[in-house]
């Protein structure tokens, strides 16, 4: 594979001023994704951005690296396989950033936050004991490099962790793996599940009635995709007490209209899908650190799996 043009979709120029030093032997063309006309993508060899342009094709280009770590976008353009076209995502410190996020709602309720501020509003002085992380059990949906840095970080205050995968393979800071099959065996004893999932034909509403029966008034916290996620049967599970609150970064449309039921709800928190934002300057990072591997003919570790759909 040979890169000498490159179109990036954005107007990204003052980002990449770092970097143009050592782009110097490339071309490249800063271009608006709706600006984008089709001799820019004949032009070019390579394109790079967080959304592919309205006249986007795979078989224009060698390679196309993304921004984001999810490629959905990307993957529902058909011609991949046609084209052998190279997608490549943002890999960053998206594990580190989506297991703080959630952390945050597991302390909120073992310091017992909300009942401290409920007694200083009545001026009541009445000592409740938080409850210890090593007696607090997480299952996470999903153990590839994000549920298992989320893991890491977990089991190193003492939270056990589960894991669920695919494939059921044992990974480290995991307690024990298992499949989608046999979760309900670390769901049922789990205060939190987490789901980590990227959105595939095969995750698409796979949590659903048959998942969520196994909640034991456990939370349940979304940092993947919203679609993994049957809303109608999360709203279910909701109602019948499986689910105790259910905190959610993604949802199936974003943004959520502003006519969705999911907003009145006491029993379910929202946040406009910042559980992970992807910093510019390490997504550009990421991109040059790709190129240099691929003119390099090193191991692409962020090439994308158009099987797995990750």
């Amino acid at each position: 594979m040979k890169i000498q043009n490159i179109l990036i979709a954005g107007d990204y120029k003052a980002a990449f001023h770092r970097y143009l030093p050592k782009l110097k032997d490339y071309k490249l063309l800063f271009k608006q994704p709706q600006e984008i006309e089709t001799s820019d993508l004949n032009w070019a060899d390579a394109y790079v951005g967080f959304t592919p342009s309205q006249n986007f094709h795979p078989e224009y280009v060698e390679w196309v690296h993304t921004f984001n770590a999810g490629v959905n976008n990307y993957l529902q353009l058909n011609g991949w396989h046609a084209s052998k076209t190279l997608l490549t995502r943002t890999v960053t410190d998206f594990g580190q950033k989506m297991a703080e996020y959630c952390l945050s709602y597991i302390l909120k309720e073992t310091q017992q936050h909300e009942r401290f501020s409920e007694q200083q509003s009545n001026k009541q002085w009445s000592v409740i004991a938080p409850t210890p992380l090593k007696e607090v059990t997480v299952t996470i949906f999903g153990t590839g490099a994000i549920g298992q840095k989320m893991a890491e970080t977990f089991s190193l205050l003492g939270i056990t962790v589960y894991g669920i995968s695919n494939s059921g393979e044992q990974k480290d800071y995991f307690k024990s793996v298992t499949t989608v099959t046999q979760s309900s065996q670390y769901i049922e004893v789990s205060d939190y599940i987490i789901s980590t999932l990227p959105l595939t034909p095969e995750t698409n509403h796979l949590l659903n009635d048959a998942i969520f029966k196994s909640f034991d008034k456990a939370m349940f916290i979304n940092v993947g995709r919203g679609q993994v996620v049957d809303t109608k049967h999360l709203i279910r599970a909701l109602n019948n007490g499986n689910v105790r609150h259910a905190i959610l970064d993604v949802v199936d449309k974003e943004p959520l209209p502003i006519d969705s039921l999911l907003w009145d709800r006491g029993d379910i928190t929202i946040t406009p899908h910042i559980s992970a934002l992807t910093d510019i300057d390490d997504a550009i990072a990421c991109f040059y650190e790709t190129l240099q591997n691929i003119e390099n003919k090193k191991r692409i570790n962020n090439k994308v799996n158009f099987q797995k759909g990750y």
